[in-house]
């Protein structure tokens, strides 16, 4: 595929494929979507029939039952009123939205049958903190490629509910296939296949967390309403969700490596849900993140909105930046747990080296089948479509405002 020309290009599919909605809504072609959290809840809850209310509550708290509840109402508010989404990003928000209330039913339905599953008891994990774009994905599938750990793959952070007919591979292999044809470039910005490591980001999903939806839409109140809330709820269900995949793939045993530049923000509340994990801290010059980061989101944000603000968005990846550089230094110094810290740099200079160093500090062996699984990974993402994002970004300058 072609380097984007701008960091608001999008592909004619993407052009059509909203006007057709847009038209088919006006003229009554197809019913408008709505966003309303009421209307939400009723369509998904009627497949579930009058055990929605009970699949609601099984396994969590009144607390955590209310958070999500809270947050659906505040995001949809947010998305109707500040986003100004185009049709497709319409129909997207309310997919995503309407995939977020049925993976939570449906997680109640197995937990109310199999009370056991989200109180699994699991290894200590691995977890990666840093920034977006600070080389979090390189550390993490480098530790996943160790044979001594566990990993999430793409289908399971996606749909992370298990079934005993089992095709999440399929259903993730088909979610990324028309993720492509919308756009084409999400390869160079962050490689992904159905069946590879991935990032928790669809746990955190699950839970309402910003994450996911701010670097899709423009969502602001909803931003400073989640971070200003207590993200005990959002952890307490991800680590459910964690359990009860680790128990379905019989990987409980041995340590998940995980990732989501999100923990960086919400680190007081990881370390409080997993007191016992093993930290590497992925570093790299703030300046670079930025520019990444920039071209990351106005990606995602330019293929649901036709008003997207380059300066805002700037604007905003700084201070994202810097309230997780906040966060993580008031969360660090009360935490004593193993830790190691990976530079950028350093590791794209001697991977090896610097994995040696990280093993050392986490009191982990560094076996000779770890350091093939990682020579292997090494090997096969050299041609990845990765290396040419930050000839894209450099292309970018100098930057148009607005789209």
């Amino acid at each position: 595929m072609r380097p984007r020309a701008h960091p608001f290009e999008r592909t004619k599919l993407a052009d059509r494929a909203s006007a057709f909605l847009g038209k088919a809504w006006a003229k009554g072609w197809l019913p408008a979507v709505s966003l309303n959290p009421d209307d939400l809840w009723g369509i998904v809850a009627k497949s579930f029939g009058d055990k929605a209310a009970l699949f609601e509550t099984a396994g969590r708290s009144d607390e955590d039952v209310a958070d999500f509840r809270q947050r659906l109402s505040k995001l949809t508010h947010t998305v109707e009123h500040e986003a100004q989404l185009n049709p497709l990003g319409r129909a997207m928000a309310y997919g995503q939205l309407s995939r977020a209330i049925k993976q939570r039913l449906q997680f109640g339905q197995l937990w109310a049958d199999h009370p056991a599953l989200p109180k699994t008891e699991i290894a200590a994990p691995i977890i990666v903190i840093g920034h977006m774009r600070s080389g979090t994905t390189r550390i993490h599938r480098l530790l996943a490629a160790d044979p001594a750990h566990s990993a999430t793959r793409f289908c399971d952070s996606w749909h992370p509910v298990p079934s005993r007919f089992d095709a999440r591979l399929l259903r993730g292999g088909l979610n990324l296939t028309i993720a492509r044809w919308l756009n084409p470039w999400i390869d160079a910005l962050h490689p992904m296949r159905s069946g590879r490591v991935e990032e928790e980001l669809g746990w955190l999903a699950c839970a309402l967390n910003h994450s996911t939806y701010e670097t899709q839409w423009r969502v602001p109140s909803f931003s400073a309403f989640s971070e200003a809330r207590d993200a005990a709820p959002v952890y307490r269900e991800f680590a459910r969700i964690l359990r009860t995949d680790a128990a379905h793939r019989r990987i409980a045993a041995k340590p998940r490596v995980m990732k989501v530049p999100q923990f960086s923000e919400d680190l007081a509340a990881v370390l409080t849900q997993f007191p016992n994990a093993r930290l590497v801290i992925a570093q790299r010059e703030s300046e670079d993140i930025l520019n990444s980061a920039v071209s990351v989101v106005a990606n995602q944000m330019t293929i649901q909105s036709d008003t997207c603000d380059l300066d805002w968005i700037t604007a905003e990846c700084q201070r994202k930046l810097a309230l997780r550089d906040l966060r993580m230094q008031s969360a660090l110094p009360g935490w004593n747990g193993r830790a190691a810290q990976l530079q950028f740099d350093a590791l794209n200079a001697d991977w090896e080296s610097a994995m040696e160093v990280a093993y050392s500090e986490l009191d982990l062996e560094f076996s000779q089948p770890a350091r093939a699984a990682m020579q292997r990974e090494i090997a096969a993402s050299e041609g990845s479509d990765h290396h040419s994002h930050a000839d894209q970004i450099e292309r970018f300058a100098p930057r148009s405002s607005a789209r």
